[in-house]
């Protein structure tokens, strides 16, 4: 087997990075607005130039992570249809069970975690909660920003119920990324100090074998037990290795 694994493409990477400066973006400017009577959204809007500076540069970051969300979706959609990719952010079945296969293992009563293809559960569920929040906040943002134009055929209640739907899922989104995903691609004991996946492309062999370990059977041609055969194999050796280092060190 080798040591890494290709995950992502220079395109997603792109894409991520993209999105990581658009989302500090607008939540700099949108939880400024939100809570505009603490110190450090005065001080923030004040550096700014003003409350509608600040307004513009939200609605200028919406407008572009909207585009940006809108391509992802076609992009996606005319992968899975017409150049035949693999759907493999879709939740099944077996994601509801995985999870609580892991909860069992977590607690002792299972001896292994869950196997996993390309996206785990957790993946899955964190990025539908993100892209269905992320389209809540296009809708209700085009809203607030063109309100005139809206009410002109639907009804005038859509304003303020834009206005509360736009600012809870706002803060709704940012704790899934402050907590879960942040967590997961930093603090987690398995990438910390940071998960880099997502900036160099590739995932270590480690890794892959204790989260995705039916995508690396499938690209190793192997079965899920082989592979962990083998994993516990290079276990033993590696601790023999430094068994006999450190006998050879302390002799």
């Amino acid at each position: 087997m080798k040591d890494t694994y290709r995950r992502f493409s220079a395109a997603r990477i792109l894409e991520h990075l993209f999105q990581i400066a658009t989302f500090c973006v607008l939540v700099a400017t949108g939880l400024s607005q939100k809570f505009y009577s603490s110190e450090l959204s005065v001080w923030f809007i004040l550096k700014l130039g003003g409350v509608d500076n600040v307004r513009i540069i939200h609605r200028g970051a919406g407008l572009v992570f909207s585009l940006a969300l809108i391509v992802h979706i076609i992009v996606a959609a005319i992968g899975i249809i017409v150049w035949k990719w693999q759907p493999s952010m879709i939740i099944t079945r077996n994601d509801f069970k995985n999870a609580v296969h892991n909860v069992k293992y977590y607690l002792g009563m299972e001896n292994l975690p869950a196997m996993s293809g390309k996206y785990n559960y957790n993946q899955k569920f964190e990025y539908w909660g993100i892209l269905t929040g992320g389209l809540v906040m296009m809708g209700t943002g085009a809203v607030l920003w063109q309100p005139v134009f809206f009410t002109r055929f639907m009804s005038g209640e859509l304003v303020p119920l834009a206005k509360v739907l736009h600012s809870e899922e706002a803060l709704v989104v940012f704790l899934i990324i402050a907590g879960w995903h942040i967590y997961n691609a930093i603090f987690s004991p398995d990438v910390f100090p940071l998960n880099v996946s997502i900036f160099t492309g590739y995932i270590p062999k480690q890794r892959m074998i204790n989260e995705h370990l039916l995508e690396l059977a499938a690209i190793e041609g192997r079965t899920p037990e082989e592979l962990r055969e083998q994993m516990q194999k290079d276990a033993s050796l590696e601790r023999e290795a430094e068994s006999e280092e450190e006998a050879r060190r302390l002799g």
